[in-house]
């Protein structure tokens, strides 16, 4: 099964922070609209599809074309969006996450933690192999600063080719001189470090695996973002096998260090080599220079659907033609 974690940060309302939306009102619906064209093809919450600052389309692109080519159930879990998907959902209780640099971050992260730990001990238990992607504009600053906290020093990725990493970095000086931490003072205290600094979609997916493990095999399915869950994790205990997939794109991001901070957290990544760079349409084929890279769980997608035998290549095919028939419709 392929879920999706949908939430929503008062940290992407921080100027130049998240390439998530065109514009700051855009990004309300961009959680909504990727959960929405996963589940049906199409988003019902706007008419367009979300798209970053320079036209690039979101990732959900992949992902959908890895469940049409792959025939894998999804399920979309809401963990505090700003809006609602007009697609079913499972409810996990939870606010939109707050800007720490004006108060804690997550409100009540022990009971969305244990909510979804309940939920991944279920499906668990009917399901061999779940796994979880994200959508949550400003999650890579988020995580960020849960990693600073939980002390691994390492910079997180970014949707566009230009690392907002100085104003990350100051987002994380902020924090600090405001609550008076210091670089690894939540070391052992992973969902701690998640109330002050990071965001709902954290508690959640850290639950729902920590509660799945026993039963299921897991599958983290995005970048840096799901490094940080790791990070949680481990600093709660956890000590067993935890697995990612993503994309080339944030593997290879130069202005990140994803391979070292996998290593440091003891976790297996699984890679998807995607070449892009061959594609008709600019909006695709730009991932190659850096834009969006990953997200709606778009790398654990097409590890799913390789997994379950379907080519790559046949779904990158899927992708663009789901895309030049967007492209299409917005024309005609």
């Amino acid at each position: 099964m392929f879920l999706l974690c949908i939430a929503n940060t008062d940290l992407s309302k921080i100027p130049n922070l998240s390439a998530a939306g065109a514009n700051p009102e855009a990004i309300k619906y961009t959680v909504p609209c990727d959960a929405e064209f996963l589940f049906w093809g199409k988003c019902l919450s706007t008419s367009a599809l979300p798209v970053d600052p320079e036209g690039h389309p979101t990732p959900a692109i992949f992902s959908r074309a890895a469940r049409e080519e792959a025939n894998f159930p999804v399920m979309v879990l809401r963990a505090g969006s700003f809006l609602p998907p007009k697609c079913p959902y499972v409810e996990m209780g939870s606010k939109p996450g707050s800007n720490p640099l004006e108060n804690p971050a997550v409100d009540e992260v022990e009971k969305i933690y244990s909510w979804a730990k309940e939920l991944g001990n279920v499906l668990a238990s009917t399901n061999p192999l779940l796994v979880i992607g994200e959508s949550i504009p400003g999650g890579t600053t988020s995580a960020f600063l849960v990693l600073k906290a939980l002390g691994y020093d390492g910079m997180v990725s970014s949707a566009s080719p230009h690392n907002p990493s100085n104003l990350k970095l100051e987002v994380w000086e902020k924090c600090c001189s405001k609550y008076g931490i210091k670089e690894g003072g939540f070391r052992g205290r992973g969902l701690e470090a998640v109330a002050l600094l990071g965001d709902p979609m954290q508690a959640a997916v850290s639950g729902l695996a920590m509660g799945s493990y026993a039963k299921s095999r897991l599958i983290l399915a995005g970048g840096t973002q799901m490094l940080a869950i790791a990070a949680v994790l481990r600093n709660e205990g956890y000590d067993g096998m935890i697995e990612l997939a993503t994309t080339k794109y944030v593997a290879s991001d130069s202005s990140a260090n994803f391979a070292k901070l996998a290593e440091e957290l003891g976790v297996k990544a699984h890679v998807v080599s995607m070449d892009l760079s061959q594609s008709p349409f600019r909006g695709l084929s730009d991932y190659e220079k850096g834009y969006v890279k990953e997200g709606v769980g778009a790398g654990g997608a097409l590890w799913y659907a390789n997994y379950l035998g379907v080519p790559l290549e046949r779904v990158l095919r899927r992708a663009e033609q789901i895309y030049g028939d967007l492209m299409e419709g917005m024309t005609s």
